[in-house]
């Protein structure tokens, strides 16, 4: 008899949960994606003991039927692409369908989910390898994902995540850098019950504001070029607004934030006999790139 044998689903999936969910903020990050990629214009995150206790995303974007929410926790299950070629044409931030599946492997999901042109939702109770429990429930159009004792089948896991602060610390800039590609969707962040960011859909400038204060306002100056590359718009301080640490500095490539030391570098090379030795300046720059370039 030989050696090899191919791993139980649910062990597959702890071990694929490993590359997606890394701590906290990893879950924070896929379901405010999969909630803006369902076009929604609120979105609600709340937190409680930093994520360790309970992750739920609530948003009003269009639902899932009741066979879509049960398959959503399959392996590679994804609306987002379906032939090789999709690949060099994704727009969406999720595609390959392992998010969920990934959560739900270490954790246990309460899914509540409900489109328009039906009239009552449907509940899913999964997650930790336990049977996949449905019902119908009554709840508004759009997802409601709690994701709750996250690690608690993998204690190693649960032991290896950071202070409550730092955990706290790495969901708020999940959420900041979403928050910030798309203005026009009021997003709310709570923790313990306690709102920590209640930001309406504004324009892109008043959004970089809310976050990091009226004082930016000043020392920002927009721009926005066209090349045969990308389309580049976004904002760019002053010489002025020049310091030594702390300045908030963005890339976004189609929505994604990026870092780059190359551009960071060419940022800073334009304005280098501006401003001080050593210091640097804000910046929030958002890439445009045909799917195909990256």
């Amino acid at each position: 008899m030989g050696k090899l044998k191919v791993l139980p689903a649910q062990l597959a999936n702890m071990i694929a949960a490993g590359e997606v969910v890394q701590r906290p903020s990893s879950v924070v990050k896929e379901l405010m994606e999969n909630a803006v990629d369902a076009g929604a214009t609120q979105v609600s995150v709340i937190i409680e003991d930093s994520g360790r206790t309970l992750i739920q995303v609530i948003d009003n974007g269009v639902g899932m039927s009741p066979a879509d929410a049960v398959l959503c926790f399959e392996r590679h299950a994804t609306s987002k692409i379906a032939e090789p070629e999709d690949l060099s044409d994704i727009m969406t931030y999720g595609f390959r369908g392992e998010a969920l599946a990934s959560i739900a492997a270490v954790s246990e999901v309460v899914l509540k989910t409900r489109r328009a042109q039906d009239e009552t939702a449907i509940q899913v109770r999964t997650g930790g390898g336990n049977e996949t429990k449905t019902s119908t429930v009554a709840a508004p159009v759009g997802s409601n994902f709690s994701v709750r004792n996250l690690f608690f089948n993998t204690p190693a896991r649960r032991k290896f995540l950071k202070s409550d602060k730092t955990e706290m610390k790495n969901i708020t800039e999940t959420f900041e850098r979403i928050a910030l590609v798309y203005p026009n969707v009021k997003f709310e962040l709570y923790q313990n019950g306690q709102p920590v960011m209640i930001l309406p859909a504004t324009t892109q400038l008043q959004r970089i504001v809310d976050f990091f204060g009226k004082k930016i306002n000043k020392t920002l100056l927009p721009i926005e070029d066209k090349t045969t590359i990308c389309g580049i718009r976004g904002y760019v301080g002053k010489p002025e607004s020049s310091k030594k640490s702390g300045a908030p500095q963005f890339f976004f490539v189609n929505g994604r934030f990026m870092k780059h030391p190359y551009f960071h570098k060419a940022i800073q090379k334009a304005v280098e006999r501006l401003i001080p030795s050593g210091e640097q300046i804000p910046y929030f720059i958002f890439l445009t790139v045909d799917p195909e370039d990256i």
